[in-house]
């Protein structure tokens, strides 16, 4: 039942080229900031990488774009990422481009064991192209294929050896459905604490779905932009 592990590196010894990895967190709220750290430095090539976003040029997936390691990358908003936007259009990438609620679904439903579901969001679109497309009461609706990963990196506030996850504000943002869509689950958390001292009606993430935990260090917590209100 003791899931810790000593750090981001350890954690990540079996990720392979190729793979995909499911990462959480919103903007650079509730990020991997350790995972993918690690990740650059040991150098993974061709990786399929599923994020809400693909953080900022020099920061969370930036730097593995930096590095050339992202084959592919399954995205909602990219719009912070100039880097992004020279490999896509260069070739250098691929980019698959989903609603935003769409790819919750596609998580969820991939943690669920739901192969793939309808939604009128898309229909008539781009989104829609090359799909599946059905009537429902009168309304068109597109078929949309569940996401599971090789690996899931997820952020936490706390966390119990168990892998019992507690998330804080935004950060829950995509990180407890992606737990749930994954062969491998790696979680880091802000506060690595012992079992019994987080309520159970506080834990957003069942341990049964984490199988590595380790207490990260020295979270930056970057902003995207910083907004203040003029005096």
């Amino acid at each position: 039942m003791d899931k810790r592990i000593q750090s981001a590196d350890l954690a990540i010894e079996k990720l392979t080229d190729g793979a995909t990895i499911l990462m959480g967190g919103f903007g650079l709220c509730g990020i991997p900031e350790n995972l993918i750290a690690a990740v650059r430095r040991r150098g993974t090539k061709d990786l399929t990488i599923v994020s809400n976003n693909a953080g900022v040029d020099d920061f969370g997936i930036g730097l593995l774009l930096q590095n050339r390691q992202v084959k592919k990358m399954i995205s909602t908003y990219v719009g912070e990422n100039k880097l992004f936007e020279q490999l896509v259009l260069s070739g250098e990438m691929q980019v698959e481009l989903n609603p935003q609620g769409t790819l919750a679904e596609r998580l969820r439903a991939g943690g669920a064991g739901i192969p793939a579901f309808y939604t009128p969001t898309g229909f008539g679109t781009m989104v829609a192209e090359g799909k599946e497309t059905r009537e429902f009461d009168g309304r068109q609706y597109v078929l949309e294929r569940a996401l599971r990963g090789n690996f899931a990196f997820i952020k936490a506030w706390k966390g119990d050896r168990w892998g019992n996850l507690i998330y804080r504000k935004t950060a829950r943002n995509f990180n407890p459905m992606m737990a749930t869509a994954a062969d491998h689950v790696i979680a880091e958390v802000e506060h690595l604490v012992e079992p019994g001292q987080l309520d159970p009606d506080h834990v957003h993430t069942p341990g049964i779905f984490i199988d590595a935990i380790f207490q990260g260090p020295n979270y930056a917590k970057r902003i995207e932009k910083r907004t203040i209100s003029k005096s």
